[in-house]
């Protein structure tokens, strides 16, 4: 099945399916640049990991004892009611993995450009916020350029300054041009842009289609049949959004 939205489609931002979406993503926008990157610049995938507690899905059951409350206990000739315990929760930390991808020139193995996909916990106080926004600061005092993907609506947009309001955002930080950057904004309704890949000045340059990236992860990889199109879209939606998007998915 096609992708049915002209732009970014609102189901693929449901937190169930996000992690999948995710990883499609940055496989293929790896796929999309490697060739024309190639051989002066190679592209990984590479990976964080961390330990997190905010998660709801880290809560583990404490199983209660399945006997009645009139068990009884002999103690020093005495008969003891047992307290039937109750029932609760404990955070449990649960393993967090986040992909982002890495240009680096061949000869010299420098990091050129890092490519970041914003996931709900980066869009959330917490560790996975704070962490990104360490990493973010790093980058921004070196050398390396950064693309920052924003397809999530929901959440906190990460921090810059004169930035107008939009559902989705995309992030092009070339090292020359700091603190000034290249923002490309754009609502549900809209075509996603098309953006450069910073690489060195001497370098072609290249652009990166995400639209017809997303369109493909999304047909080769049979997300639809990961939604139901009955539903609504959650995130909620505005009023209008939520009509041309009926309009849009009606048989």
């Amino acid at each position: 099945m096609l992708n049915p939205f002209p732009g970014m489609n609102p189901y693929l931002e449901n937190s169930e399916l996000w992690h999948q979406v995710h990883s499609h993503l940055m496989v293929g926008i790896s796929d999309f640049i490697a060739n024309q990157i190639a051989p002066q610049y190679r592209v990984s995938i590479e990976q964080r990991c961390y330990q997190s507690f905010d998660d709801p899905q880290s809560l583990v059951g404490i199983k209660t004892d399945d006997g009645s409350a009139d068990r009884r206990l002999e103690t020093s000739g005495a008969v003891s009611t047992l307290i039937k315990p109750q029932q609760v929760q404990i955070p449990i930390p649960w393993e967090v993995k986040e992909q982002y991808l890495e240009v680096r020139e061949v000869a010299t193995k420098e990091l050129i450009t890092v490519i970041e996909i914003l996931s709900p916990a980066n869009k959330r106080s917490g560790e996975g916020r704070s962490l990104y926004e360490a990493k973010r600061v790093k980058i921004l005092t070196t050398l390396t350029n950064l693309i920052e993907i924003d397809l999530l609506r929901s959440g906190q947009p990460m921090a810059m300054m004169g930035a107008g309001k939009s559902d989705y955002r995309i992030l092009v930080s070339q090292s020359g041009d700091r603190p000034h950057a290249d923002l490309f904004r754009f609502d549900l309704q809209q075509a996603i842009p098309d953006f450069p890949l910073p690489l060195r000045p001497e370098s072609a340059e290249v652009t990166v289609d995400l639209q017809s990236v997303l369109n493909d992860v999304y047909q080769r990889g049979r997300l639809d049949l990961s939604i139901d199109y009955a539903q609504d879209p959650w995130p909620e939606l505005g009023a209008d959004d939520l009509v041309w998007v009926r309009e849009l998915l009606k048989p």
